[in-house]
C-alpha cells in the first residue's frame, strides 16, 4: 500500500522541483488562463453572446423615439429575444432596427411598443403579437407607425400637469385643506376620500375597455361641440336675451304666483260644486274616446293619407287661401234620373235579391246621354230595363240556388243554410 502512494508522491515532488525555477512564467500563464475563462463566462454566459447564432433584422417605424437607445433589449411580451442595433431618423419619424434571434419566430401581427422598465427610463422594444402561428417576421420586415406606440415623455407629462395645476384655484385649495384639517373628523374624512378614489380607480380598471370607449366618445363629442362654436355663441346670445326678457317680467311672475292660490281655490270650489256633472261629462268623454279610438285609422287616412295622394288638410289649404274662401259654382243644371225602386240600407247585410227592372223611367234624351234610353236600336224595340206593361216594377230576381258548395250567410234570414264542405 505504501509503495502505491509513494510512487505518485515522488512523481509530483519531481515535477514541482523541475517547475520551481520557472514559477514566474507559470504564474503568468495561470493568470492568462483565468482571464480567458472569466472573459468567456462574461461574454457567453452573462451577456448571452453567441457568434454562431442566426439573427434577422426588423425595421420598426416610430412616431418618436420614446427614449429608446441602441443596445437596449428587444422582447416578445417581456421575454428577451434580441436587441436594438441602431436608431436613425427617416421620413419625419424614427426607425429602430431590431436584431432578433432566429430561434424565436415572431408572428407578423400585433403591435410593437416602447416600454419603460421603470420611472427612471430603461426603455425596451416589446413585440406583442396576437397569435402564436405564422406567418412570421423575416429579415427586412417593416412595421408601420400605425402599429407602434411610445410612452408619454416626461417633459410632456410635466407640461400637462403644469397646465392642469394652473387651473386649480389656490384659494379654494387652501380652503379645502383648512376644512380637512379642522376638527377631529378630518382624518376620517381624508381616509374616506382616499378610499373613494381607490374604489373609483378599481372600478374604472375593471371596465377599462368601456372607459377607453367613453373617453374616445367624449373626444368626438368635444370635437363636435368645438366645430359648432358659432352656433353655441348664437344659442348663448339668444338664451341671454330670453333670460333678460324673463327678468323684465319678474313683476308679472310674482303677481301670477300671488294670485295663483286664489285662482286654484276658485277652480277647486267649481269642481266641488259641479262634481256630478263632471262625472257625467267624463263618462261621455270616455265613450267618445272609445268611439274615436276605433276610427283612428280612418281619421289618419282622412288627414294624412298613405294610400292616396292629397288629404283633407290639403283640400282646405286649396279652398282657404289668399285671405278668402274659394269655390266653384256650376250654373248649368244637371239632369238626373229618379229610379222608381225602393232603396235598401247599405248597412243591413240582408243580401236582398236584385230588382229586375232598373231602367230609368224618364225618356228625356238629355238624361243619361250614355244610358240605354239613347242607345241606337231598331224601330219599335223596347228600352231594356223597363217593366213591361202590367208588370210590377218592384219585381226581384228569384233566390239563388243553394248547393253543396254554397257558403252559408247566417246574417241572412231569408235563405236556407247548408253545412259548408270540409
Amino acid at each position: 500500500m505504501s509503495a502505491i502512494v509513494e510512487l505518485p508522491a515522488r512523481a509530483l515532488l519531481a515535477a514541482v522541483r523541475a517547475l520551481v525555477p520557472h514559477r514566474l512564467a507559470l504564474s503568468a500563464a495561470g493568470l492568462a488562463v483565468t482571464l480567458v475563462v472569466a472573459g468567456g463566462y462574461l461574454t457567453f454566459g452573462a451577456l448571452g453572446a453567441d457568434p454562431a447564432a442566426e439573427t434577422f433584422t426588423v425595421r420598426v417605424r416610430l412616431a418618436e423615439s420614446g427614449g429608446l437607445l441602441p443596445g437596449q433589449e428587444v422582447t416578445v411580451r417581456g421575454f428577451p429575444v434580441g436587441e436594438v442595433r441602431a436608431i436613425h431618423l427617416e421620413g419625419g419619424g424614427v426607425v429602430a432596427e431590431a436584431e432578433i434571434d432566429a430561434a424565436y419566430p415572431i408572428p407578423d401581427d400585433g403591435a410593437v411598443q416602447v416600454v419603460d422598465l421603470s420611472t427612471a427610463g430603461e426603455q425596451y422594444l416589446d413585440f406583442r403579437p396576437t397569435r402564436s402561428t405564422g406567418p412570421y417576421l423575416g429579415d427586412g420586415s417593416v412595421i408601420g407607425p400605425e402599429r407602434t406606440a411610445t410612452p408619454v415623455p416626461l417633459w410632456r407629462l410635466l407640461g400637462t400637469l403644469d397646465s392642469t395645476l394652473a387651473q386649480v384655484d389656490p384659494r379654494r385649495l387652501e380652503a379645502m385643506v383648512a376644512e380637512l384639517g379642522a376638527g377631529p373628523e378630518a382624518p376620517r374624512k381624508l381616509g374616506d376620500i382616499v378610499r373613494g378614489g381607490m374604489f373609483l380607480v378599481a372600478t374604472l380598471d375593471s371596465v377599462l375597455p368601456q372607459t377607453v370607449a367613453l373617453i374616445r366618445d367624449t373626444a368626438v363629442v368635444s370635437s363636435t361641440v368645438a366645430g359648432g362654436t358659432d352656433e353655441l355663441r348664437a344659442l348663448a346670445a339668444d338664451t341671454a336675451q330670453t333670460m333678460r326678457g324673463v327678468e323684465a317680467k319678474t313683476g308679472g311672475y310674482v303677481r301670477l304666483l300671488d294670485t295663483a292660490p286664489g285662482t286654484l281655490a276658485a277652480v277647486d270650489a267649481v269642481l266641488a260644486a259641479s262634481g256630478p256633472s263632471i262625472v257625467g261629462l267624463l263618462t261621455g268623454l270616455s265613450t267618445l274616446a272609445e268611439v274615436t279610438n276605433s276610427r283612428v285609422p280612418a281619421l289618419q287616412e282622412f288627414f294624412f293619407p298613405a294610400q292616396r295622394a292629397g288629404s283633407a288638410l290639403d283640400a282646405l289649404s286649396v279652398i282657404m287661401r289668399d285671405g278668402g274662401i274659394w269655390g266653384l259654382v256650376n250654373l248649368y243644371p244637371r239632369y238626373s234620373c229618379d229610379y222608381d225602386v225602393p232603396r235598401h240600407a247599405p248597412s243591413v247585410p240582408d243580401y236582398a235579391e236584385p230588382y229586375l227592372y232598373t231602367g230609368c223611367p224618364a225618356h228625356d234624351p238629355s238624361i243619361l246621354v250614355r244610358g240605354a234610353n239613347n242607345a241606337p236600336r231598331p224601330p219599335g224595340e223596347p228600352i231594356p230595363g223597363l217593366a213591361p206593361p202590367g208588370a210590377d216594377p218592384h219585381t226581384t230576381a228569384g233566390p239563388a240556388p243553394v248547393g253543396p258548395w254554397t257558403i252559408p250567410l247566417p246574417i241572412d234570414d231569408t235563405r236556407d243554410t247548408v253545412q259548408p264542405p270540409r
